[in-house]
């Protein structure tokens, strides 16, 4: 390689990661400030696991939708993305500048078609499937937030080294804290994904009859994923440490505060968690720690 063409590469690079940083910070205000906390190295990566993740969710639920496309021609774009991004991750390059960061991040860090492929096919899902058996929905919820939570536990540990124990810990923690986003995102969203999308997430639930008994069921079920991630949080680098503490945290309020909602009002209402209470879990995240109720 060249000199003018290394510089070319690194200034396509750049380029690239710098369009993935922005989608997290325009999207997502609670991701976007746990990616703050982050390590300088880490931030980039998971930042553009984030964007591609994004952008595959835009493809099935929101621009693409907007701009009135069949579901067979967003299948087929849908398809097309998922090629391109495996095809990048094996040769290192794509014209696409989101793929192409993501691409650098899985090569650099070590992730492939064992958690691409299972992203793609729960996207596709949400095209296809309107309602979910237990076991779709546990593959669903695997391919959508499971294997993001390991893509971001393999940034976090570029460089470190654990020991067999301590991994399978941090993995069996990253993968219950990404069921729980996905979950709690479920239930505070049930009455739009229902009436927006047509689509029932949780098996057996029907929004119109939706029960005090039933929520708290999942809210139990959420809660008990919160307590397993809760139990890797010491094991994570001090890199990373703060900032999955800061998203415990926020999932830990979300869910307090749908275990509070009467059912009825779920069904019709989603549930936030105000700015200035983000600020004090974000507070107690800088400095290490949960926040007291949630330890």
């Amino acid at each position: 390689m060249t000199r003018e063409s290394s510089r070319a590469r690194l200034l396509y690079d750049s380029v690239a990661t710098q369009s993935a940083g922005l989608v997290i910070h325009r999207y997502s205000t609670s991701f976007g400030l746990a990616s703050r906390l982050l390590g300088a190295g880490v931030r980039g990566h998971v930042e553009n696991i984030y964007a591609l993740v994004r952008l595959a969710d835009e493809v099935v639920d929101g621009v693409a939708a907007d701009a009135e496309l069949a579901p067979n021609e967003i299948l087929r774009l849908l398809d097309g993305l998922e090629r391109e991004t495996l095809e990048a991750i094996e040769v290192g390059y794509s014209t696409n500048l989101i793929v192409h960061a993501f691409a650098l991040t899985a090569r650099e860090v070590s992730f492939g078609p064992e958690l691409v492929e299972p992203f793609f096919a729960s996207m596709r899902a949400d095209i296809t499937e309107t309602e979910h058996t237990p076991e779709s929905f546990d593959a669903y919820v695997y391919g959508s937030a499971e294997v993001v939570g390991l893509m971001c536990l393999s940034a976090f540990l570029q460089g470190h080294i654990v020991t067999d124990t301590q991994r399978s810990t941090l993995v069996d923690g990253a993968r219950h804290l990404g069921a729980a986003f996905q979950k709690i995102n479920f239930l505070r969203d049930l009455a739009a994904d229902f009436a927006g999308l047509g689509r029932s997430y949780f098996p057996g639930v029907n929004v119109e009859t939706f029960s005090e008994a039933a929520k708290l069921e999942i809210v139990a079920d959420i809660e008990n994923d919160l307590r397993i991630a809760r139990a890797s949080l010491p094991l994570l680098p001090s890199s990373s440490r703060r900032a999955v503490i800061l998203a415990q945290g926020l999932f830990g309020e979300l869910t307090a505060r749908l275990r509070e909602t009467p059912a009825s009002v779920l069904a019709q209402t989603r549930v936030r968690v105000p700015n200035p209470v983000k600020l004090r879990i974000a507070a107690s995240a800088v400095a290490g720690r949960l926040p007291k109720e949630q330890q």
